[in-house]
Protein backbone atom coordinates (compact mmCIF):
# COMPACT_ATOMS: atom_id res chain seq x y z
CA UNK A 1 0.00 0.00 0.00
CA UNK A 2 1.04 3.67 -0.71
CA UNK A 3 -0.09 6.50 0.32
CA UNK A 4 0.34 10.00 -1.86
CA UNK A 5 -0.87 13.31 0.86
CA UNK A 6 -1.46 16.42 -0.66
CA UNK A 7 -3.03 19.78 0.59
CA UNK A 8 -0.87 21.48 2.68
CA UNK A 9 0.42 25.12 2.70
CA UNK A 10 0.79 28.31 4.79
CA UNK A 11 -2.71 30.01 5.69
CA UNK A 12 -3.76 32.56 8.14
CA UNK A 13 -5.16 32.10 11.62
CA UNK A 14 -9.56 31.17 11.35
CA UNK A 15 -8.66 30.06 7.68
CA UNK A 16 -9.05 27.04 6.04
CA UNK A 17 -7.27 24.05 4.31
CA UNK A 18 -8.32 20.64 2.77
CA UNK A 19 -5.72 17.58 3.17
CA UNK A 20 -6.10 14.84 0.63
CA UNK A 21 -4.46 11.32 1.00
CA UNK A 22 -4.46 9.07 -1.96
CA UNK A 23 -3.93 5.02 -1.44
CA UNK A 24 -2.94 3.15 -4.32
CA UNK A 25 -1.71 -0.83 -3.77
CA UNK A 26 -3.54 -3.52 -2.35
CA UNK A 27 -6.06 -1.38 -0.70
CA UNK A 28 -8.01 -4.29 0.24
CA UNK A 29 -5.40 -4.40 3.45
CA UNK A 30 -7.21 -1.10 4.96
CA UNK A 31 -9.51 -1.59 7.49
CA UNK A 32 -9.45 2.28 8.30
CA UNK A 33 -7.21 5.56 7.39
CA UNK A 34 -6.47 8.69 9.62
CA UNK A 35 -4.17 11.92 9.95
CA UNK A 36 -1.70 12.20 12.19
CA UNK A 37 0.58 15.34 13.12
CA UNK A 38 3.66 15.87 14.34
CA UNK A 39 4.58 19.30 15.74
CA UNK A 40 8.63 20.20 16.27
CA UNK A 41 10.00 19.07 19.04
CA UNK A 42 6.41 16.92 20.28
CA UNK A 43 5.00 13.65 19.56
CA UNK A 44 3.27 12.15 16.58
CA UNK A 45 -0.62 12.66 17.85
CA UNK A 46 -3.81 11.28 16.61
CA UNK A 47 -6.04 13.93 14.42
CA UNK A 48 -8.72 12.08 12.79
CA UNK A 49 -9.53 8.55 11.55
CA UNK A 50 -12.42 6.97 9.60
CA UNK A 51 -13.44 3.30 8.98
CA UNK A 52 -15.19 1.99 5.67
CA UNK A 53 -17.77 4.51 5.71
CA UNK A 54 -17.93 8.42 6.31
CA UNK A 55 -20.27 7.79 9.67
CA UNK A 56 -17.88 5.94 11.04
CA UNK A 57 -15.09 7.96 11.89
CA UNK A 58 -13.30 9.62 15.14
CA UNK A 59 -11.73 12.80 16.19
CA UNK A 60 -8.81 14.02 18.85
CA UNK A 61 -10.52 16.61 21.34
CA UNK A 62 -8.49 19.38 19.06
CA UNK A 63 -10.12 18.80 16.01
CA UNK A 64 -13.70 17.81 17.23
CA UNK A 65 -15.71 20.64 15.60
CA UNK A 66 -13.45 22.46 13.71
CA UNK A 67 -11.76 19.30 11.22
CA UNK A 68 -14.02 16.60 9.18
CA UNK A 69 -12.65 13.46 7.54
CA UNK A 70 -14.26 12.19 4.43
CA UNK A 71 -13.35 9.40 2.73
CA UNK A 72 -14.29 8.46 -1.09
CA UNK A 73 -13.92 4.65 -1.32
CA UNK A 74 -14.54 4.72 -5.75
CA UNK A 75 -10.99 6.86 -5.22
CA UNK A 76 -9.45 5.02 -2.46
CA UNK A 77 -8.95 8.77 -1.00
CA UNK A 78 -9.38 10.59 1.97
CA UNK A 79 -10.04 13.97 3.17
CA UNK A 80 -9.50 16.26 5.67
CA UNK A 81 -11.20 19.70 5.63
CA UNK A 82 -9.72 22.10 8.74
CA UNK A 83 -11.57 24.67 9.20
CA UNK A 84 -11.37 27.72 12.03
CA UNK A 85 -7.67 26.99 11.84
CA UNK A 86 -5.33 27.99 14.77
CA UNK A 87 -1.17 28.55 15.25
CA UNK A 88 -1.17 25.60 17.53
CA UNK A 89 -2.55 23.31 14.30
CA UNK A 90 0.97 23.80 12.96
CA UNK A 91 2.74 20.46 12.00
CA UNK A 92 3.82 18.27 9.36
CA UNK A 93 0.55 15.74 8.76
CA UNK A 94 0.62 12.50 7.96
CA UNK A 95 -1.65 10.09 5.93
CA UNK A 96 -1.64 6.32 7.46
CA UNK A 97 -4.00 3.25 6.53
CA UNK A 98 -3.98 0.26 8.65
CA UNK A 99 -6.13 -2.97 9.67
CA UNK A 100 -7.19 -5.66 10.52
CA UNK A 101 -8.50 -4.08 14.20
CA UNK A 102 -11.69 -3.73 14.86
CA UNK A 103 -12.33 0.51 15.01
CA UNK A 104 -10.57 3.05 14.62
CA UNK A 105 -7.74 3.33 16.58
CA UNK A 106 -5.50 6.28 17.80
CA UNK A 107 -2.62 4.98 17.94
CA UNK A 108 -0.11 5.45 15.49
CA UNK A 109 1.33 1.62 16.15
CA UNK A 110 -1.72 0.01 14.39
CA UNK A 111 -1.05 2.18 11.64
CA UNK A 112 1.01 -0.06 9.25
CA UNK A 113 1.25 2.29 6.02
CA UNK A 114 1.95 5.88 5.91
CA UNK A 115 2.63 8.83 3.35
CA UNK A 116 5.31 11.55 3.27
CA UNK A 117 3.70 13.76 5.24
CA UNK A 118 2.77 17.59 4.35
CA UNK A 119 3.64 20.97 5.90
CA UNK A 120 0.71 22.66 6.94
CA UNK A 121 1.94 26.42 9.03
CA UNK A 122 -0.77 28.37 10.56
CA UNK A 123 0.41 31.83 11.20
CA UNK A 124 -1.19 34.41 13.71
Amino acid sequence: VQLQASGGGLVQAGGSLRLSCAASGQTFNIYYMGWFRQAPGKDREFVAGIGSSNDNSYYADSAKDRFTISRDIAKNTIYLQMNSLKPEDTAVYYCAAGGPYIGIPMTFKLYQYWGQGTQVTVSS
